[in-house]
Parts: C-alpha cells; sequence; structure tokens
C-alpha cells in the first residue's frame, strides 16, 4: 500500500473513533445524567457532569457559539489543507494527530448543528477544571501530537544539514 494511502487511511480512521466514542459518551451522559447533575466516578478526582457549553473547549468563550462554530469550520478546512499538503511527507504520527484534530472539531460540530440549543454536550468533570468532552480531549492531543512530530522532523532535518 503506498504511504498516502496508508497515511490518509489512519487519518480517517482516527477522526472517524474520535467522532464516534465523542458521540458515543454524549449519548450516555443525555441519557443517563439529568442536566446539571454529577455521577461520581472516582471520588475527588473524576465525576460524570451533565454541562453543555455554549462557548468553546472547556467552556471558553461562552456565549460566543456563531463565532466558535465559524472558528471549528476554519479549523476543519485547515487540518484538512494540512492533510493533502502533506499526505506523502509526514509520518503516521502527523496523521494520527490531524485526524484527532478533525474528529474533535467534528464532533463537536455535530453538537452545534444536531442539538437544538446549538450548544455542546460537556461531561468529564475534574472538579478544579471545567467540564469538557471526548472531543475535547482529541482536539487537544492532536495539536500536541503535531506540533512534537512537527518539531521532531524540523530538528531531525536541521542536523541532518552540513
Amino acid at each position: 500500500m503506498k504511504r498516502s494511502t496508508t497515511n490518509g487511511l489512519i487519518f480517517i480512521l482516527t477522526a472517524a473513533a474520535a467522532i464516534l466514542v465523542d458521540q458515543i459518551a454524549k449519548a450516555f451522559v443525555v441519557a443517563y445524567v439529568k442536566p446539571g447533575r454529577s455521577i461520581t466516578l472516582i471520588p475527588h478526582v473524576l465525576s460524570l457532569t451533565h454541562s453543555t457549553n455554549s462557548g468553546a473547549a472547556f467552556g471558553l468563550f461562552k456565549g460566543s457559539g456563531q463565532i466558535v462554530f465559524l472558528a471549528a469550520l476554519v479549523v476543519v478546512v485547515l487540518t484538512f489543507a494540512w492533510f493533502f499538503a502533506f499526505r506523502k511527507k509526514q509520518s503516521i504520527w502527523s496523521f494520527v494527530g490531524l485526524g484527532l484534530i478533525i474528529g474533535g472539531a467534528l464532533g463537536n460540530l455535530i453538537d452545534r448543528v444536531a442539538r437544538h440549543n446549538h450548544q455542546v454536550v460537556d461531561l468529564f468533570d475534574l472538579g478544579w477544571w471545567p467540564v469538557f468532552n471526548v472531543a475535547d480531549v482529541a482536539i487537544v492531543a492532536g495539536v500536541i501530537i503535531v506540533v512534537v512530530v512537527t518539531a521532531l522532523e524540523l530538528w531531525r532535518e536541521d542536523a541532518e544539514k552540513p
């Protein structure tokens, strides 16, 4: 299988997995936890809390739903552009990271389009951090992976120069 085909498959499967896990987790909390209520999973560490968010990841920019929606669309377009521009050059880990970014962005966009209040469902509550969801985690993890892989590749290229 050609490298670009493998990278494309990794990208698509990672994005699909992020969307699927995100939507299943959100459906679970909507079905089994009343809005504003919590279920303690690990005392003093982690609870499932049914919360909604009109802003960006981790409750940032509350009430800015339309701006956040447009920003998410820009992220999706730029991530696809990065994918197509570098699909033959980057390592597999870059495509895992890009897939996580796309999957997370689309997971939250699905909520904004499909839910009657155009808000994102959040569910993980650490108590000391804003409530968040799987899509938020996917986006952050994807960005970290892409930044680290890109930095390592640039460092390696710089080290190879005479």
